[in-house]
């Protein structure tokens, strides 16, 4: 062999099919992460898309729980989708799975938080629950009577003047009785 008689080959690459795959099924998971979080909303509020909601729980609002909303939709969490030979690219793949990762953390964080602040509202309607239930059971033993009840205490009280009425007959006849044995 001498020098300069050769000449190099151009490597071609060929995009592997396996990695496209992914790559679109990747991108597809995207699409529906960010469709999940705009559909998550409950009665007009959607914390996961950038809603809060303030939970009051005394009549004049002075005692109050702010929860603030986060944007979790792919792009909130830091994902972002593949285009082109995105995946064909190895450190590609591994940056990926890197965000993937910390957008993980990032939702276990916010379960947390969001968590911690349900159990508080749990808490203060499970009170306000008890404290409805006391005072209707109050109001109730106020308001509704035992028929039952009553109706002996009616019959007894009726017995008592009853025999009340016939003794005071009966003390009226005896003191006349004795004024005859008198006159």
């Amino acid at each position: 062999m001498t020098a300069g008689t050769t000449t190099p080959t151009a490597t071609v690459t060929t995009p592997s099919a396996t990695r496209s795959s992914l790559q679109a099924d990747y991108n597809s998971l995207l699409t529906q992460i960010t469709q999940l979080a705009a559909d998550a909303s409950f009665n007009g509020v959607n914390l996961l898309n950038g809603d809060s909601m303030n939970v009051v729980f005394n009549e004049d609002g002075s005692s109050s729980l702010n929860i603030a909303g986060v944007t979790f939709s792919a792009s909130g969490l830091g994902l972002n989708a593949q285009s082109g030979d995105g995946f064909q690219v190895t450190a590609n793949i591994t940056a990926a799975i890197s965000a993937l990762d910390s957008a993980t953390t990032t939702l276990r964080t916010q379960a947390s938080t969001f968590g911690s602040k349900l159990s508080i509202v749990q808490a203060r309607q499970d009170f306000t629950k008890n404290m409805i239930n006391v005072l209707q059971v109050g109001a109730d033993n106020l308001t509704l009577a035992d028929t039952n009840e009553e109706g002996a205490n009616l019959l007894a009280l009726q017995t008592r003047q009853s025999l009340s009425t016939t003794s005071l007959s009966m003390a009226a006849q005896a003191d006349q009785n004795v004024l005859r044995l008198f006159g």
